[in-house]
């Protein structure tokens, strides 16, 4: 059978499961082939089931040959892999003259092929999922409208997080996994940088879940957050120079950020020392590390109930890890206690806070975004995570999309016709102005 189109996507993991469906549907559509690598086959055969437009292959994504093969045959190339292989990828994009997207933030390397990238005549779109991604087309989408009015921005706060539904909320953490355990486990430790009231703020790691602050969004209880590692440099990309307040945040809610203060006061995260766990269960390993730590008992019920919850009493759970340090056992704690267990849903929330002035009237806006998960498996981190990616694929490929170069989404000929199909997909914002 011949396709007019080839759509190759490396990666078939948790935040893939959306993205495959979507591009499945629109392959069908319009005679394309989807090709998915991925080094599980078995995760990809699932995930394609038996759908004739459709090409699942197993591959060692390190593999310089097999990787030019796939790569030399596609018509656009989406990455799903952990960021420190998109640059592999990228480098045989330019070879092929392919064009690529990623949902990972724009590091160093890449950046280095910009001049390639456009002496080729390719668009290399990056942070194009969730965070970042939705955050950053909602944001420009209001930041363009307040100065098409003659706005002057003056604070602009943007909040996003991937919790559980209130629905099967059950645990006293009210928090359950719906993406990456390790970097739930390590959230948080480059610090922090962000500008509010005309002044820079620099927090260490150890600071980082101090924050007390709280946002409402309509319907769901209150929320806390927690600063991202780097606002300033985003500051520019948004074009607000002279912006007094600029900060990126990560949503949870309060109990979590009181709950891994002191996961990282007792040093649960350190991902320096190894401990030897060699047929330890989990309330052994925990015994050891208060003992290490000279902690004597948790003076505090509900931070009680929330470690209790995470095995303390567990004598039974024997941990897989013979050597590991505090993160690695963490992260499988983490990984058995706070899954999502079969059927149950997991919820994304975004909400943006813009402050502004035109002549002498102040104005305020809230843009926020709830999103459901359909299952564990079509999840909402996975839905808003891939849906981005895959509605730009099909856009560029339909000439849609025209833009050349490396970009982030912040124009409006990328992101105008990316929120238009997301609202259809049910990721819409809702605004209040005040």
């Amino acid at each position: 059978m011949k396709f007019s189109k080839n759509i190759l996507l490396f990666g078939a993991g948790k935040s893939a499961t959306v993205l495959i469906d979507y591009l499945k549907i629109k392959s069908a559509e319009n005679n394309w082939l989807l090709t998915v690598a991925d080094n599980n086959l078995d995760v990809v055969v699932a995930k394609l089931g038996e759908q004739p437009n459709t090409h699942a292959v197993q591959i060692n994504i390190e593999n310089s040959s097999e990787r030019k093969q796939l790569i030399s045959k596609a018509d656009i190339v989406i990455s799903m892999m952990p960021p420190f292989l998109h640059y592999l990828i990228a480098v045989d994009c330019i070879e092929y003259h392919k064009n690529l997207l990623t949902a990972s933030y724009t590091d160093e390397k890449i950046k280095a092929l910009s001049k390639d990238i456009n002496e080729k005549g390719l668009l290399f779109l990056c942070e194009m999922g969730l965070d970042p991604g939705i955050d950053h087309m909602s944001a420009m989408q209001l930041i363009h409208e307040i100065q098409s009015k003659n706005g002057k921005i003056n604070s602009f706060k943007s909040h996003c997080g991937g919790l559980v539904a209130p629905q099967n909320d059950d645990n006293p953490w009210h928090y359950k996994i719906s993406w990456n355990p390790r970097n739930v486990v390590l959230a948080g430790k480059a610090g922090a940088i962000y500008k509010q009231e005309g002044k820079t703020f620099e927090i260490p790691y150890s600071e980082i879940f101090n924050s007390q602050e709280q946002v409402d969004i309509p319907g769901l209880s209150a929320l806390s957050f927690y600063p991202n590692r780097d606002s300033i440099s985003y500051i520019d990309l948004y074009q607000l120079k002279d912006i007094q307040t600029f900060i990126r945040t990560t949503l949870r809610y309060p109990s979590f950020i009181k709950g891994w203060k002191r996961m990282v006061d007792w040093l649960f995260t350190n991902d320096q020392e190894i401990y030897n766990t060699t047929e330890m269960t989990i309330a052994d390993f925990f015994e050891l590390h208060f003992k290490k730590m000279g902690i004597k008992e948790i003076d505090d019920t509900i931070i009680q109930s929330m470690f209790q919850y995470l095995g303390t009493n567990d004598y039974q759970t024997k941990l897989p890890i013979k050597k590991g340090t505090s993160a690695d056992i963490l992260q499988f704690i983490l990984e058995k206690k706070l899954a999502l267990k079969q059927g149950e849903k997991d919820m994304v929330v975004m909400l943006h806070e813009i402050e502004y002035s035109i002549g002498e009237t102040l104005h305020r806006v809230e843009s926020s975004l709830v999103v459901i998960g359909a299952d564990d498996q079509r999840t909402a981190m996975a839905k808003t995570v891939g849906l981005p990616l895959g509605i730009a694929a099909v856009l560029i490929l339909e000439g849609k999309i025209q833009d050349k170069g490396l970009h982030i989404p912040i124009n409006p000929s990328i992101y105008e016709p990316v929120l238009k199909e997301l609202a259809k997909e049910s990721i819409l914002f809702k605004e209040m102005h005040y």
